[in-house]
């Protein structure tokens, strides 16, 4: 069974940074894209960045693009979310998900096209 375990969130001040983690107990590189979301209270789930299989490729939303950054340790099967210049609006519940499908088919933003969830780490900012 594919699982994929968060860690790293908390409570800091705005300007703050963090760096998430996500493991997966499965070869990760050239097998799964990766990708990462955000769930505030009351709020639908929204797509924050995805990783391709081969790990040469970000994409990010419109309003992390700059201040989060995604990268990949093969070795360690985990995927990175650092968060820069943290806003009070990035608090949330933060899922890693994991995909067998195509990156290129244009979907990763939507996370009915991922296959499996980590089960989220919490991260506060308070202004």
């Amino acid at each position: 069974q594919v699982q994929l375990v968060e860690s790293g969130g908390g409570s800091v001040q705005a300007g703050s940074s963090l760096r998430l983690s996500c493991t997966i107990n499965r070869r990760m590189v050239n097998t799964y894209a990766m990708g990462w979301f955000r769930q505030a209270p009351g709020k639908e789930r929204e797509f924050v960045g995805a990783l391709n299989r081969a790990g040469g490729r970000t994409d990010y939303a419109d309003s992390v693009q700059g201040r989060f950054t995604i990268s990949a340790d093969n070795a360690k099967n985990t995927v990175y979310l650092q968060m820069n210049s943290l806003k009070a609006e990035d608090s949330a519940v933060y899922f890693c998900a994991a995909s067998t499908k195509s990156y290129y088919d244009g979907r990763s933003s939507d996370s009915a096209w991922y296959d499996y969830w980590g089960q989220g780490t919490q991260v506060t900012v308070s202004s």
